[in-house]
């Protein structure tokens, strides 16, 4: 029984470290155009936590790839670009329910408002994630060697990516929030005593 190599891959130690430098530095443009991105529609608290949140899910995916020594190529920069996206848009749907939320339920606490986003849009996410690890379970499963390692990488990231935009973003834009409130409300205090 013959067996055929039907792909062989080789990349010479400066290529490859081209290739490395220009997936770092497109994971770093795309963060930064989503940084712009967010503080141009919702307002500048919103933006840091977003960016937290990506920043935490690339370093906890490629951190794993780094503990456990998968391969790291090109499928895997275009998976961790991919959980950016994922990541983001997760993290939007909650900001733009607490911007909503802001609106219509006006005079509740920054806390409650926030909380009250976050149940709201839970189940969406939830039933999201659920379904497209499914459908990451089973690339990894039947998808043959050259993908299971994007398949991987892109299970570890919707895992991680739905809980940073409720357990980082969110708490970073309160934390935010409220850090700006109350230097506000010093700075009235100082120049209503002067």
């Amino acid at each position: 029984d013959e067996k055929i190599v039907q792909r062989v891959e080789f990349v010479g130690p400066q290529v490859g470290a081209e290739l490395r430098n220009q997936g770092i530095m497109a994971i770093i443009y795309a963060l930064g155009f989503i940084l712009l991105y967010i503080a141009v529609r919702f307002d500048f608290f919103f933006a840091p936590g977003a960016i937290a949140a990506l920043i935490h899910d690339v370093t906890i995916t490629m951190g794993i790839f780094a503990v456990f020594q998968f391969e790291f190529n090109l499928p895997i920069i275009a998976a961790v670009l991919a959980l950016v996206g994922y990541s983001l848009n997760d993290t939007i749907v909650v900001y733009d329910r607490i911007r909503e939320n802001a609106l219509r339920l006006r005079g509740r606490g920054l806390r409650d408002l926030v909380n009250t986003s976050i149940n709201q849009t839970l189940s969406r996410t939830i039933l999201t994630s659920g379904t497209t690890i499914l459908v990451v379970l089973a690339l990894i499963a039947f998808g043959g060697g050259i993908i299971r390692y994007f398949s991987i990488a892109l299970f570890i990231g919707v895992i991680v990516g739905t809980y940073s935009s409720v357990a980082i973003a969110s708490p970073t834009y309160i934390l935010l929030r409220e850090r700006s409130e109350s230097s506000g409300k010093a700075t009235k205090k100082s120049a209503a005593s002067t």
